[in-house]
């Protein structure tokens, strides 16, 4: 068959609310999930034994073995096909790790796509949906890599008519391990959020059809809730907020996921792109990205 390659979409939460945490300690999510034009790339080589090598500006903090979710969404896939057809992998890594954006969801979502090609398996397979839950919460959301809403612990999808929107991504190159962040939510096991405030917060979805200037004046209404608990890990994420909303255009300016990775939306990419110009040229220890979220 030779070597087959995909891409791994950078995820963002357009909006994330945290609506409580479970008896078993994971927390439900509400979310309103778009995928970005920044990526890395994974390629399989089926004729070689299960393996990983990571190449690319994102290598060198990018693990190569068992704990990369590439191997381990492999492995638990292997599981549950018996006679599953692997092979290698090769990761151009160019996403931020620890970033909010489901970098590594991302790739292990492709490597599930890839040997789900190799080895005949539709993508909604029980067996790779299972799979993919069992690899990461963030993994389900990232095989069909479309914009949606995502809810509970991050299973259930409904996938979104949403138009393209203009957006920039800064990283400020600053890990934050999630778990701090829902640790700073200060939940406990069983309890909730919702509340006269979670309805207010709550955004209304734009029908079928309607045009990115509805999506966006619904969307800035939302909010992220891990924001707040992150801000407390890492304090630069303020400042990268900061510099997206100094600008002139910005229509609404938030953090992705747990962070450190911040958004901002716009009405074209021109626009975009001048900003993000501006933004890199102030912090060129960031990462920055210009480009469309659908």
């Amino acid at each position: 068959m030779g070597e087959l390659t995909d891409i791994a979409r950078a995820k963002v939460n357009l909006t994330l609310r945290v609506l409580g945490r479970r008896l078993d300690g994971y927390h439900d999510l509400y979310s309103i999930v778009a995928f970005a034009d920044c990526a890395d790339r994974l390629t399989l080589d089926p004729d070689r034994d299960l393996g990983l090598t990571v190449t690319g500006p994102g290598a060198a903090v990018c693990g190569e073995g068992d704990d990369n979710l590439v191997i381990r969404a492999a492995r638990h896939l292997a599981e549950r096909v018996p006679g599953l057809r692997l092979g290698h992998f090769t990761l151009d890594k160019h996403l931020p790790v620890a970033a909010g954006i489901g970098g590594g969801s991302a790739d292990a979502a492709a490597a599930l796509r890839l040997l789900a090609k190799i080895n005949g398996l539709a993508t909604d397979d029980l067996r790779l949906v299972e799979t993919a839950r069992a690899t990461g919460a963030d993994v389900p959301v990232c095989v069909p890599s479309h914009a949606c809403v995502m809810s509970g612990v991050g299973e259930n999808l409904t996938m979104l008519d949403l138009p393209p929107l203009a957006c920039v991504l800064v990283n400020p190159r600053v890990a934050v391990a999630t778990k701090d962040v829902f640790a700073g939510l200060g939940l406990r096991a069983g309890e909730l959020r919702v509340g006269v405030g979670e309805m207010i917060e709550a955004v209304t979805l734009p029908k079928d059809g309607a045009s990115a200037g509805d999506w966006i004046t619904q969307l800035a209404m939302g909010v992220n809730h891990l924001e707040a608990p992150a801000l407390r890990v890492e304090p630069v994420i303020g400042e990268v907020l900061a510099a997206l909303r100094a600008h002139e255009g910005v229509r609404f300016a938030r953090m992705s996921g747990s962070g450190a990775t911040c958004f901002a939306v716009y009405d074209d990419v021109a626009t975009a792109k001048e900003i993000a110009g501006h933004v890199a040229q102030a912090h060129p220890q960031w990462w920055v990205h210009a480009g469309v979220l659908s």
